[in-house]
């Protein structure tokens, strides 16, 4: 049974900062990329940040370039977001989504991932 378990997340002052983890068990984590996603009350979930099997390659929308980073552990199964300079408006609940290798047309996309985890809730107080 695939598992992925996101911690970190909490309460912030803007321009604060927060570590989100997601460990994951019951794959092989190596062989999948994986992604942070994000949902505010009343808006669709949108994509944050992904990252290769191996890490070699990242990318973020445009709105957190610059402030947060992605990154992962093999070893550890674990993926990470720190999140850096943060602002009311990344207040949401954010997600951690495991998938394969996918065309670079659709990794921004919920249906480019195959498991989720819970949601870490994270909030940015003015």
């Amino acid at each position: 049974q695939v598992q992925l378990v996101e911690s970190g997340g909490g309460l912030v002052q803007a321009g604060g900062s927060l570590r989100l983890s997601c460990a994951a068990s019951g794959l092989t984590f190596s062989s999948y990329a994986l992604g942070w996603f994000r949902q505010a009350p009343g808006k669709e979930r949108e994509f944050v940040s992904r990252i290769t099997q191996s890490g070699a390659a990242t990318y973020y929308t445009d709105s957190v370039k610059g402030r947060f980073t992605i990154s992962r552990d093999n070893a550890k199964n674990t993926v990470y977001l720190q999140m850096n300079t943060l602002k009311p408006e990344d207040t949401a609940v954010y997600y951690c989504a495991a998938g394969p290798p996918t065309l670079t047309s659709i990794y921004k996309t919920t249906r480019a991932y195959t498991y989720w985890g819970q949601g870490t809730q994270v909030t940015v107080s003015s």
